[in-house]
């Protein structure tokens, strides 16, 4: 899932959200029907809105809420739309076209101030003590150096690892989670192909990966920006010759 197409889930989450999906016939409010107690459904009723609001939040675009909640108020009423089918489709869609564009605009002035943030992060850091450039752009620092033979790309490898941003906040890590992770060298980020296949078992190491040996433009996911910068503390455990292990 990719950020840019943010505005469509969250249209569809609104569509799951107001569909009869639960169990109930379309005009589940039928008087034959036990129904919940009033206080009950008000109170379900604001926590789904706060939901909705808080997704909604997320557009690229600010959403006209008086109108929001009209176009609520007359379905649940069964009032006729303001606007018929095929209106409705082509204002959606032009909508959806804008929510993109404003989105890629939005990414790609993210992306601008990442790029710019790494660059002059990586020239400074690249000065010090015990960091070392490698042609590729990649930066590493030895923490502790293990022994025996080091991994190809062919290799599968077992590591222990987080993973923080420029500003030091933590997207993902091994150790917290108590399990290291094994996968095929040639399967990751260049910025880890590479890196690791200058360690040995035992070796921790920390990488500082360009946005070109990591994610590019496109980011990953909700904490990954686009043309962000990562740094990697790595600790490999085990290599597995070839593919075949697990």
């Amino acid at each position: 899932m990719r950020s840019v197409n943010k505005g469509i889930t969250i249209i569809g989450w609104l569509a799951l959200c107001l569909a009869p999906n639960l169990g109930f016939a379309e005009g589940g409010n039928d008087k034959g029907k036990e129904q919940p107690p009033s206080e009950q459904t008000g109170k379900f009723s604001y926590v789904l809105g706060w939901r909705m609001a808080s997704e909604l939040e997320n557009l690229p675009m600010k959403l006209d809420s008086k109108a929001l909640v009209q176009a609520i108020e007359d379905r649940m009423q069964g009032k006729k739309p303001q606007y018929d089918q095929a209106e409705m489709e082509k204002i959606r869609n032009d909508m959806m076209t804008a929510f993109q564009k404003e989105k890629g605009r939005q990414l790609e002035e993210l992306g601008a101030k990442n790029r710019a943030a790494g660059q002059a992060f990586l020239a400074e850091n690249g000065k010090k003590t015990g960091i070392v450039t490698t042609a590729s752009g990649l930066q590493y620092q030895v923490v502790r150096e293990g022994k025996g033979d080091k991994p190809k790309a062919t290799d599968q490898v077992t590591v222990h690892y987080t993973g923080t941003l420029l500003d030091g906040s933590e997207f993902d890590s091994s150790v917290k989670r108590g399990q290291p992770v094994t996968f095929p060298l040639d399967k990751v980020i260049p910025g880890w192909t590479e890196g690791l296949q200058l360690m040995q078992p035992g070796g921790k190491y920390k990488l500082f990966i360009p946005p070109q040996l990591a994610y590019g433009n496109m980011g990953s996911g909700n904490k990954i920006g686009p043309e962000a910068t990562l740094i990697f503390d790595v600790e490999l455990l085990e290599v597995k010759s070839g593919k075949g292990g697990s």
